[in-house]
């Protein structure tokens, strides 16, 4: 099959890339760094040409509250007509497990909105939600400084390495489409503020991680249900401790 990558030079798109091709598939890495643009649509009527599979993991380049819906919005716009002239059988975007459980998060409604789009458009589809990723945990603690301390709320959370994102996405990509939403998530649920113990424990980071129930969570206020797939996710096999040992080992010296 032929199978076209939006995001495909990203951290999950490249994985996710390697995986269709070692599979023995002809996986299209687009993205603005190959020629294709989803937002000016440069690029991208050649890209679905013959394509049976589209899978969108972009990213936006600006998470500015109107900026990334208006990125979500276009992007998903654009890429659902490219496919219904090209004949696309199956369109599958990555999106975010509970995405609608925090309106406060711009970039969360952003998400909602496209999945709203590709729900509406008649198009078959699969839309995947993923719970936090492992990669971005130290992106998380940086956002909840409060002087010398990281201020963190108690509530679950799921993470999941990127491999086991890509690996998920590989099986939805060569499945027929569901027309319906699929969750993903890491093996294990943990309170955030443990999730970011642990990661001080392994890079040695002194700061004071303090469990704050009012702690903000990119513009939002957790519970357990915030971060946390529903009863059915696909789980991931790799653990935190498993990825923080493999990471620090491959980190250079």
């Amino acid at each position: 099959m032929k199978i076209v990558v939006i995001g495909g030079t990203g951290l999950i798109g490249s994985k996710l890339v390697k995986n269709l091709t070692e599979r023995g598939h002809q996986a299209i890495a687009a993205s603005p760094n190959t020629g294709v643009n989803s937002i000016t649509r440069e690029g991208l009527a050649e890209a679905m040409d013959g394509a049976d599979v589209v899978v969108d993991v972009a990213n936006a380049p600006s998470w500015e509250d109107q900026a990334v819906l208006e990125f979500f919005q276009t992007s998903t716009r654009n890429l659902l007509a490219a496919e219904a002239a090209a004949g696309v059988a199956h369109h599958i975007a990555l999106s975010i497990v509970a995405c609608e459980r925090s309106p406060e998060n711009g970039y969360f409604r952003a998400k909602v909105a496209q999945e709203e789009l590709i729900k509406a458009s008649g198009r078959p589809f699969t839309l995947v939600r993923a719970t936090q990723f492992f990669e971005f945990v130290g992106g998380i603690a940086e956002s909840a400084v409060v002087g010398d301390e990281v201020h963190l709320s108690p509530a679950l959370i799921q993470p999941m390495a990127s491999d086991d994102v890509a690996a998920a996405l590989t099986d939805v990509a060569l499945a027929p489409a569901a027309n319906a939403t699929v969750e993903i998530a890491g093996p294990e649920a943990m309170p955030l503020d443990e999730l970011v113990r642990r990661l001080f424990r392994v890079t040695r980071d002194s700061r004071k991680v303090v469990a704050d129930v009012h702690a903000r969570y990119f513009g939002g206020v957790l519970d357990d249900q915030s971060l946390t797939p529903g009863s059915e996710p696909r789980l991931g096999t790799i653990r935190f401790e498993d990825w923080l040992a493999r990471s620090s080992a491959q980190a250079p010296r």
